[in-house]
């Protein structure tokens, strides 16, 4: 069976500045990412489109999906889905939620990525790890649509959150992204209408890099690392050594 792994964004960008390292690294080592995109942030996301003349929510939905689409080729992504369910607030009824069930059962993520389960700043982030969180439970169940193929256990992992002190999340899972790091900064500048988060995105990846490198050894024989993400993991991880 093929690799696989499912990135569950609520916004059109999220994907990129939260886990497009592990999106393009895990692509190139052998795993099919499916990327969906729960809204394409046409509202609240998206000042620098709604400042031009003549703009229109179609408009911006069009550049929200081009520009998304861009940066997943940029990462290498295997598949991009978009479900155009609206934010400020996003908001998902039960046959958008069958709908995503039936992406994770076709998936059958071996990991899946999401949100941070708390974020005061915005709403639709933690509604979406709520989402995801429930589909997941939903996709185990063998009395949803029975006979399909049920979903084991993956692992789901919170990507970092913007100004995680106010957030609650802690990270316990750093990953080395150097080596995708230029596929990462090339979906970053596919960004256009939020250019102003290129920066601090990078930065942060340089921050995460350091506290990789302190947390694999230090200057104790720990690896290098320029570029890292964070992840915090929901369930245990079973292991056969604790090294």
């Amino acid at each position: 069976m093929a690799k696989t792994a499912l990135v569950i964004s609520a916004h059109s960008a999220d994907f990129v500045w939260r886990c497009g390292g592990a999106i393009a690294l895990h692509q190139q080592q052998g795993y099919q990412v499916t990327i969906v995109c729960l809204s394409y942030g046409e509202r609240g996301e998206s000042a620098k489109l709604w400042k031009q003349p003549d703009m229109s929510l179609d408009k911006v939905k069009a550049e929200r999906r081009r520009e998304a689409e861009n940066a997943a080729a940029a990462l290498a992504a295997h598949d991009i889905r978009f479900f155009d369910l609206g934010d400020y607030p996003l908001e998902l009824d039960r046959a958008a939620k069958d709908r995503l069930v039936d992406v994770i059962r076709a998936v059958q993520p071996g990991f899946m990525l999401s949100h941070s389960q708390y974020d005061p700043y915005n709403t639709d982030h933690m509604y979406a790890a709520q989402v995801a969180l429930e589909c997941r439970m939903i996709a185990q169940a063998w009395g949803h649509n029975p006979g399909e193929t049920v979903l084991g256990a993956p692992q789901l992992y919170l990507f970092e959150p913007h100004q995680t002190e106010q957030m609650g999340w802690k990270p316990d899972t750093f990953l080395d992204i150097t080596p995708v790091w230029e596929k990462k900064r090339a979906a970053i500048e596919c960004m256009e209408g939020q250019e102003h988060l290129w920066h601090y995105y990078t930065n942060l990846a340089e921050n995460r890099g350091n506290h990789f490198r302190r947390n694999s050894g230090g200057q104790a024989g720990g690896r290098d690392c320029k570029f890292a993400e964070g992840f915090q993991s929901v369930f245990p991880r079973t292991v056969d050594s604790l090294a």
